[in-house]
C-alpha cells in the first residue's frame, strides 16, 4: 500500500513518534476492518486453542464412560469448584484497586499459562486413577484448576474488541468446544486401542496424552499472550491510537477504574439475574450434550466404538452453527432473537429425541439439538457483557454469569439416567429451554422499554454526548447508556 492511500484510511494521521491519544484519529470503516482482521489473526487462535484443550479435558469423561466406567457423580463433582471458583478467580486476576487497566491486562494475560499448567497436570495424573474415589478427588480438582479461564478470555475478549465486535469473536473460541467435542470422540477411539500398554486401561490414555498435550500448550501460551492493546509488539502505533480510540467510543466515557461500588452495582441489578436465567438452561444443554451424547449414540443401538464414532457429526454441525450465528448476530447488533430462534431449533430436537425411538430420527434429533444450543453460549455471553456498563462492572457480570451458571452441570450430570431413551433428561432440557425462551423475551422487551424512555429523558433535558463524563460512574444506568436488543 502506498503512503498516501495508507494515508487515507485516516481522517487525522498521526506521526509514530509522538504520544498517541485515541482522540488523535478519526477512524474510517475501512480501517476499522483492516484492524479487526489483525486482531483476529494474533488474538483468536491461541484463545481457540486453550478453550479447546479446556473443554477436551472438561469432557474427556464422557468418553471414558462410554468405554464402561462408573460415571454421573464423576462427572457432577467437578462443576462445583469449577461454578463457586469463577467469581473469586476472575476477582483475583483482573480487578485489583491498585492497578491500571494496563497492569491488570498483563496480569490476566500472563495467568492463563498458570492456569493451563495446574489443569494440564491434573489431567495427566488422572490416568493414575484406579478407583472410583480417586477420580472424584482428582475432578474436584480439575473444576478448580480450570475455573479461571472461561470468565477470563471472555472479559480478555471484551477490552480488545467494541460489543457490537465480540459476539462473534467470542464464537470462534467458543466454537471450539464443539471441535473439542468432535474430536474427543476420534481421539477416543484412536486411544482406546492402546488398552494395557504399560499396564494402564484404554480411557486412562486418554486423559495422559490430552493432560501432557495441555502442559506443552501452557509453556507455548507464555511467550504467545499478549496484553493489553497499547503494549502488544504486533501492532503499530497507528494501530495501537485506532484501537485505543474504538474502545473508548464504545465504552461511552464509562469508569474504567476499580471500585466497590461497580461490583455492587453489577450484584444489585436485577438485570444480571435476568441473565444467569438465560444462561443456565443453555448450559444444562451444552453440558448434556457434552457429557452424553456418547452414551445417546450407543443406547440407540450402536456399539461402543461406532458410537465414539457417531458423536463426531453433532459437533461438527454445532461447530459451523456456532460461527455463523455469531456472525451474523454482529452484523444486525441483536442478540435476543438469535438466543430464541437457536433455542427454538435446539427445542425440535429435543422433541425429537423425547418422542422417536427409530435409531436414524433419534440420531437426526441429537443432530439438531447440537446445532441448535452450541451457538447460542457465545450471543448470550455477549448480550451479558452488553448490559454492564463499565469495565469493572461488565467483569463481574460476566464471571457472575459464568459461575452461577456453570452450576447447571449439576444437573446435566443427573438427568440422564433412564436408558435407552432418557425421557427424564431431554424433558428437564426441554423444560430449561423453555425458560431461556421466555426470560430471553423479557429481556428483549425490558431493554427496549428502557431505551425508549432514555431517548425520551435524554431529549426532554438536552443530554447528549457532550455530557458523558457528568454519568461516568453510573454504568448501565446512565441516561446515555443504551442496552442491545
Amino acid at each position: 500500500m502506498s503512503a498516501s492511500n495508507e494515508k487515507a484510511l485516516y481522517e487525522e494521521d498521526v506521526a509514530p513518534n509522538k504520544e498517541l491519544a485515541s482522540e488523535d484519529v478519526q477512524i474510517t470503516e475501512i480501517a476499522r476492518a483492516k484492524v479487526l482482521r489483525k486482531l483476529d489473526v494474533h488474538l483468536l487462535p491461541f484463545v481457540s486453542l486453550l478453550y479447546f484443550l479446556s473443554f477436551l479435558d472438561r469432557a474427556n469423561i464422557g468418553n471414558a464412560k462410554v468405554a464402561g466406567f462408573r460415571y454421573n457423580t464423576i462427572a457432577a463433582v467437578f462443576f462445583i469448584p469449577y461454578a463457586l471458583a469463577e467469581v473469586p478467580s476472575y476477582a483475583g486476576h483482573s480487578i485489583s484497586p491498585s492497578a491500571e487497566l494496563t497492569q491488570v491486562q498483563k496480569y490476566r494475560a500472563e495467568a492463563f499459562p498458570f492456569i493451563m499448567l495446574a489443569w494440564g497436570l491434573v489431567m495427566t495424573l488422572m490416568s493414575l486413577c484406579n478407583t472410583y474415589h480417586e477420580l472424584i478427588i482428582a475432578r474436584i480438582f480439575l473444576g478448580l484448576a480450570e475455573a479461571g479461564l472461561f470468565p477470563g478470555i471472555t472479559f480478555y475478549l471484551s477490552v480488545w474488541y467494541r460489543r457490537r465486535d465480540v459476539a462473534f469473536r467470542v464464537a470462534i473460541f467458543f466454537s471450539a468446544a464443539t471441535v473439542a467435542g468432535a474430536f474427543g470422540g476420534l481421539l477416543a477411539f484412536a486411544i482406546e486401542k492402546m488398552e494395557g500398554i504399560a499396564g494402564l486401561h484404554g480411557w486412562q490414555w486418554i486423559f495422559c496424552l490430552e493432560g501432557i498435550a495441555t502442559v506443552l500448550v501452557a509453556f507455548a501460551s507464555y511467550f504467545y499472550m499478549y496484553d493489553y492493546p497499547e503494549t502488544a509488539s504486533f501492532l503499530t502505533d497507528k494501530e495501537r491510537a485506532q484501537i485505543v480510540h474504538m474502545l473508548k467510543e464504545d465504552a461511552q466515557d464509562l469508569a474504567t477504574h476499580y471500585d466497590r461500588k461497580f461490583v455492587w452495582q453489577a450484584m444489585r441489578d436485577y438485570q444480571s439475574y435476568v441473565q444467569i436465567g438465560i444462561s443456565i438452561g443453555l448450559l444444562i444443554a451444552v453440558y448434556a450434550i457434552a457429557l452424553f451424547t456418547p452414551t445417546i449414540v450407543q443406547e440407540l443401538g450402536f456399539t461402543a466404538a461406532h458410537a465414539q464414532l457417531l458423536t463426531i457429526p453433532p459437533f461438527v454441525c454445532g461447530c459451523i452453527a456456532t460461527i455463523a450465528v455469531g456472525y451474523f448476530s454482529d452484523k444486525y447488533k441483536l442478540r435476543g432473537p438469535f438466543i430464541i430462534g437457536s433455542s427454538l431449533v435446539a427445542l425440535v430436537g429435543y422433541i425429537v429425541l423425547y418422542t422417536q425411538k427409530a435409531p436414524g430420527a433419534a440420531y437426526a434429533g441429537a443432530v439438531l439439538a447440537a446445532i441448535g444450543v452450541f451457538p447460542t453460549i457465545p450471543v448470550s455471553l455477549a448480550w451479558a457483557a452488553s448490559m454492564a456498563g463499565g469495565d469493572t462492572r461488565r467483569g463481574v457480570v460476566i464471571a457472575m454469569v459464568t459461575g452461577f451458571s456453570n452450576l447447571g452441570g449439576l444437573c446435566s450430570s443427573f438427568i440422564y439416567i433412564t436408558p435407552p431413551y432418557f425421557h427424564i433428561g431431554h424433558g428437564t432440557i426441554m423444560g430449561w429451554l423453555s425458560l431461556t425462551i421466555i426470560l430471553s423475551c423479557f429481556a428483549m422487551w425490558d431493554y427496549n422499554r428502557i431505551n425508549k424512555k432514555r431517548d425520551a429523558y435524554c431529549a426532554r433535558e438536552g443530554i447528549d454526548a457532550s455530557r458523558r463524563t457528568e454519568f461516568r460512574d453510573m454504568g448501565s444506568e446512565s441516561p446515555l447508556f443504551r442496552y442491545t436488543l
